[in-house]
This record gives structure tokens, sequence and C-alpha cells, in this order.
């Protein structure tokens, strides 16, 4: 097959088949107007398959070869990885302040279960583990484990070996940065690497959120999802709420994105402060209401 040259132009037809398949099987929406998009971030795979066209990359993602080796590779490829630490830090302010020294008083537990779902390349997860640290040393006892999930395998990697470079840690409070970063050295100089303590508090997996594992997954006291609704459909969106609602325990938390709502879903949550959510059940309702 001849090298690739110019950018290529994904078809219609194949548009279409690439977003049925993807809405289908992982829940994410591709618009019309995302089919730019789409063809620029699979530009590499095609070049690395050395594939001359869309149809003939399309024909094998179809194929069982493709099925098992390729499609994981495009979904890598066209998903939105943006995440920082401390992001929406409103988040991690409610927890240290109000959350879960609410949550311990009205549980009486003193080991939490927090899942963190659509992890991305690790700063989430990483950011609530280094919070719960704090807690823990200067406000009130508590223990944790943490569940950090991604369809990304190439994410989760990144996230697995926890070194970032400067740039992305620079909001990092300045106390944070010396208890829980390593400085690099040598071919590692301006980065930095998660100590162990806090890697060692999160287990990161692979999980697809419109797949059928949730019921391996144990029960919540917090989750985190946040700005990954917003790649779903409504109908996604509630069956995915309608899980993590089951999997969260009453009184629990659920984190959703700025720009995501809870409006017009029938749930068995009310709002603590906007995007933060709390678990009420029939029979269970902690807060009298």
């Amino acid at each position: 097959m001849s090298g690739l040259g110019n950018t290529i132009c994904l078809e219609e037809y194949d548009y279409m088949r690439l977003s049925r398949f993807i809405i289908s099987q992982y829940g994410i929406k591709l618009t019309a107007n995302k089919k730019t998009m789409v063809e620029c971030r699979l530009q590499k795979r095609l070049k690395h398959l050395q594939y001359d066209n869309f149809k003939e990359y399309v024909d094998f993602i179809f194929s069982p070869q493709g099925i098992r080796d390729e499609v994981d590779m495009m979904i890598d490829a066209i998903s939105t990885n943006k995440t920082d630490f401390f992001r929406e830090p409103v988040h991690f302010d409610f927890l240290t302040n109000h959350g879960i020294k609410d949550y311990v008083s009205l549980t009486g537990k003193s080991r939490l279960n927090i899942w963190s779902a659509g992890c991305s390349s690790g700063e989430e997860p990483f950011t609530i583990a280094m919070v719960l640290k704090e807690y823990a040393a200067t406000k009130q006892f508590i223990d944790f484990d943490i569940l950090a999930t991604d369809i990304s395998d190439s994410v989760l990697q990144h996230a697995l070996v926890g070194i970032y470079t400067e740039d992305k840690i620079s909001v990092i409070p300045p106390q944070y940065k010396s208890k829980y970063l390593l400085r690099g050295k040598n071919g590692y100089k301006n980065k930095v690497r998660i100590n162990s303590e806090i890697r060692n508090k999160i287990e990161f997996r692979k999980f697809n959120l419109l797949g059928t594992g949730y019921s391996e997954l144990d029960k919540f006291d917090i989750i985190f999802c946040r700005n990954v609704m917003i790649y779903f459909d409504r109908l996604t969106q509630k069956l995915i709420l309608d899980h993590f609602c089951n999997l969260l325990n009453p009184g629990g938390y659920l984190f959703l994105g700025h720009s995501e709502s809870l409006t017009g879903f029938d749930l068995p949550l009310r709002q603590s402060i906007p995007t933060v959510f709390t678990k009420i059940t029939d029979g269970f309702n902690l807060w009298g209401i």
C-alpha cells in the first residue's frame, strides 16, 4: 500500500458505521459535528496500519482481527482524556470541610471505598488520595481504598506509572508536593512521580461504563464521575446513573462535572452543593426530608 501524504477524508457512510458501533458498545455519542475530530485523531492509526483510506480501516475494524486488535486502539485515539490535578477544587473543599466529617458521623465508618470512574491518566484519583491523606493527618483519622477505571489502556498505563511533568503539577499545593511527590533525576529531570504511599492506595482497572461488570464491583461511599457523562446520550446517562445509585451506599456522595446535571432524572439523590449529590433511599433517609 502506498504511504500516506495528504489528509484522508472519512466518508459519511463509514463515519456512521463507526459511530453506531461506538455508541452501541461504549455509549459514546459521536454527532455529525464530531466527524472532523474523529477523522483527525484516526489519521495516525491509518498511517500505522498502512491503509490508504478510511473504508479499508473501517472494514478492518469490523473484521475478527480488528475487533481483537484494533478496537481498543481506536477508542484510545478518539477518547478525550483531558484532566488535571485538583480540577474543580470546590469538590475537594467540600470533602475536606464538610463531606467526610458528615458522612463519617452519620455512618460510623472509618474506612471509605471510593471509585474514580473515567480516571484518565490518574490525576483525579491521585488528587483524591492526597486530599484524604491530609484529612486523616490533620483532622480525623480515616483510611480508604480507591478504584480508578477507564476504557483507555494507554491512559491507564500512564496512571499506573504515576510520572508527570512539572507543568502538570503546578496547581498542587506546596504542602502536598513536599509530602507526596518525588523529584526526578537525570533522565527524569523536570518530572515528578507520585510516591508509593499514594500509589498503593489506588487500584487502576480497565472498565467500560456501558459493560456488564458492575456486579463485580463493591459498594462505594464516594463516586467521582466528572466530565464523562457529557459524552453519552440521555438513555445511556440514565443507565449509568442507575448503576451508580445501586452501588452507592446510603449517605454516600456522587460527584459530577461542572457542565453535567441530573435535571429530569428520577434518582435517589439530593443535591448537597452544585454537582455534588447525596444518596438517599426509602426507609433510610439520613436527613429526615
